[in-house]
Order: C-alpha cells, then sequence, then structure tokens
C-alpha cells in the first residue's frame, strides 16, 4: 500500500512539475538532496530518503517553498548542520524547519498519511524530541495556511492534486491542523 500511495505521489509530482519546472522526484536515496539542473536537457532533481514517504513530502514541501534562486543552488543553498546541534544551532533549525514541516503536515493530510514533526537531532543537546515551541509553530502555520495566509502557488497545486487524487477535500480545514494530532 504504502508503495502505491508513493507510486502516485511521484507520478502526480511528475505531471505537474516536470515540464513546467523541469524538475523530477526521485526516491532511494541515502540521504535528501536538491540537485538543480547544470546542463542542457537535465532536470533538477528532488532526491528522498530511500522509499519513505515522509521524506518524499518533506522535500517537496521544501521545493514548493523555495523560489527562483534558491531553486539554482545544492540543496536551495541552505545551511544545514548535521545531527549533534547544540540548543542555540537547534533554534536555528527548528525556525527554519517550521513552514516546510507545515506544508508537509498538510500533504500528509492530503495523502492520508501519518506526519510526524522532526527535531533531526538525534545525538544533539536537544534530545527530549521536537521543542513544544516548535511544534506549536508548525500547527501555527498550518492553520494560517487555513485560514487566511496564501499558500505558495506550487504547494497550493499540489495540496490541490493529492487531494483530487486521494479523495481528501477538506485539507484546508484547520480541524486537522491541531497540537494534540502530532505524532
Amino acid at each position: 500500500m504504502a508503495c502505491q500511495k508513493l507510486q502516485l505521489i511521484t507520478s502526480l509530482f511528475s505531471s505537474e512539475f516536470e515540464v513546467s519546472f523541469n524538475t523530477i522526484l526521485i526516491g532511494g536515496a541515502d540521504e535528501p538532496l536538491y540537485l538543480p539542473a547544470t546542463t542542457d536537457g537535465q532536470c533538477c532533481r528532488i532526491f528522498y530518503r530511500q522509499d519513505f514517504i515522509s521524506s518524499a513530502l518533506h522535500e517537496i514541501a521544501h521545493w514548493c517553498l523555495a523560489g527562483g534562486r534558491r531553486r539554482l543552488l545544492e540543496d536551495f543553498g541552505y545551511w544545514y548542520q548535521p545531527d549533534g546541534r547544540s540548543v542555540d544551532q537547534q533554534a536555528v533549525f527548528e525556525a527554519a524547519e517550521t513552514k516546510p514541516q507545515a506544508l508537509e503536515w498538510m500533504f500528509a493530510v492530503a495523502c492520508g498519511h501519518t506526519f510526524r514533526v522532526s527535531a533531526d537531532n538525534l545525538d544533539g543537546l536537544h534530545d527530549d524530541g521536537p521543542s513544544d515551541i516548535f511544534r506549536q509553530g508548525i500547527v501555527d502555520q498550518a492553520k494560517s495556511w487555513c485560514n487566511a495566509e496564501k499558500l505558495p502557488p506550487r504547494a497550493a497545486v499540489f495540496l490541490a492534486r493529492l487531494s483530487e487524487a486521494f479523495g481528501s477535500s477538506s485539507t484546508r480545514c484547520d480541524q486537522h491542523y491541531q497540537l494534540a494530532k502530532i505524532v
């Protein structure tokens, strides 16, 4: 079932963005990575970890949020401090990850997949899992996109495609996005 869901997600992404944004989604990677096209005829590539739905949705969320200049840079030009971050480094990570994880959550709701907040710092000093501030920020951002703030255009298109394909019509209902529902 998960394999079929992932194939559908990949197919929907491809049908919507491969031609219009010259971008493809590729699974099976050891680590997630975005690589811009560097030669004529080459597609931009979004690699997601192994065959994990959450990884695919998360990397798509980053791509949907990245502007044109960022999409010209490897991994969108983002700073990444590996596992083992200090409390201060973790706070910077969480601030940068609020929007992508809120968008990943909306994509997960659309395709009937469980969303889990990722603190991505198993060996760090901040080992109690995601902070309450981070978790609440993700909730607040998702609710904002449901109620007032417009979704970024590519995110709105992909969310609509997922919702249609998976038969989930209420993905923009803020009742889905409650602190108690975060795993």
